[in-house]
């Protein structure tokens, strides 16, 4: 079984084929590509080419919003490319480029080919009621569907599962926080593999300051600007996720290693705001945990910037908190443990393996299937 796995993220798209037998797995090719404006459909056949992936079995593609429609992966047909395209304006950076490439790899691979749908809110489908609900009059909740779906779940599943390889001996025990820090930004809290919260709500949009949304925001500031400062809702919609965040703090660059470098007062504010926003967040959910074995940093920003890593963890020894300033440095890039060997709560830098996880999801789903 060959597996060709898409991933669609909000800045970047994420290609890998996979040799599947049993239980076995095994990536035979990956390629990231920076997406800008442009089409999906030439960079996937680049890559399906440049490989000569011939006898693809199926394509897995990342799909960020399964709404209350989808719990787990699925087989795409039409009604669920209808379904999903009715959700996509509750994550615009990523649904178009999903659609994109569904269509692309339909035309590429044949009809017949089966596509499977792997979503990110799925990890999130048992979140307790006390974190997924919203303080909203119960009929509106009940008719459209409101609440906290949780998303970057692939991520966080794959953070935990590593996690546990690594320091829980392969078992489903532990609390632990696992940050998804990107162009998108996340926290879960997560104890014995299920999560107990997430920073992400309805939307992608709500959390963490990300490299253009702007993450947790009042609603009464969202009305004054409909209300007084006459934005529609579209222009809303766009100053919120591709005009705010990093980019429209700074007014330089949404790219964390530009600001880094940067000598300017916004571009410091950007970054302190950043960092801030993602500790207050880890002492709300050590609150939600009762504290943690260990907190995780993944993603492209928390995998390879050691000074984001120290300015979030700084002065949290009182948490059982106690980086180790020369392993944090040569982590960046790599899996391994930062923290010193008697800090109560470890830290680790570990890499996020979506690709892998979404293909064993279509492996489990195919093979269940006549």
């Amino acid at each position: 079984m060959m597996l060709l796995t898409a991933n669609a993220g909000s800045s970047s798209l994420r290609l890998a084929a996979f040799s599947a037998a049993g239980a076995d797995i095994e990536a035979i090719a990956a390629t990231r590509f920076d997406l800008h404006d442009g089409s999906v459909e030439p960079l996937l056949r680049h890559f399906v080419n440049e490989h000569k992936l011939n006898g693809v079995t199926a394509v897995v593609h990342r799909i960020v919003h399964g709404g209350a429609h989808f719990s787990g992966a699925c087989k795409v047909d039409r009604e669920t490319e209808r379904k999903l395209t009715e959700l996509a304006p509750l994550a615009p950076l990523h649904s178009e480029q999903s659609l994109a490439l569904i269509r692309t790899a339909r035309a590429v691979f044949g009809a017949d080919t089966p596509q499977v749908a792997s979503f990110d809110t799925a990890f999130y489908r048992n979140l307790p009621q006390i974190a997924s609900h919203y303080a909203l009059p119960a009929e509106l909740v009940a008719r459209h569907g409101l609440r906290r779906y949780g998303f970057h779940g692939l991520a966080h599943e794959a953070l935990w599962q590593r996690w546990s390889e690594l320091e829980a001996n392969g078992t489903n025990k532990g609390r632990i926080l696992t940050l998804q820090l990107g162009s998108g930004c996340s926290i879960t809290a997560t104890h014995d593999g299920r999560p107990v919260d997430t920073s992400m709500g309805f939307t992608p949009m709500e959390g963490l300051m990300m490299a253009t949304r702007c993450g947790d925001v009042d609603a009464g500031l969202l009305l004054y600007l409909q209300q007084y400062q006459g934005l529609s809702a579209d222009e809303l919609n766009d100053l919120l996720n591709r005009h705010s965040g990093l980019l429209g703090v700074s007014g330089l660059s949404a790219d964390m290693r530009m600001l880094l470098a940067a000598d300017t007062a916004e571009a410091e504010l950007a970054v302190g705001l950043y960092c801030y926003r993602v500790r207050k967040y880890i002492g709300a959910y050590l609150a939600a945990l009762g504290g943690a074995q260990s907190i995780v940093f993944g993603g492209g920003v928390g995998e390879n910037s050691a000074e984001i890593r120290a300015r979030i963890l700084c002065d949290m020894q009182w948490a059982g908190i106690h980086l180790d300033p020369a392993l944090n440095q040569g982590a960046t890039g790599q899996e391994q443990r930062i923290s010193t060997q008697s800090s109560p709560v470890s830290v680790w830098v570990l890499k996020v393996d979506e690709q892998q996880l979404m293909a064993r999801q279509a492996m489990e789903l195919l093979g269940a299937q006549p």
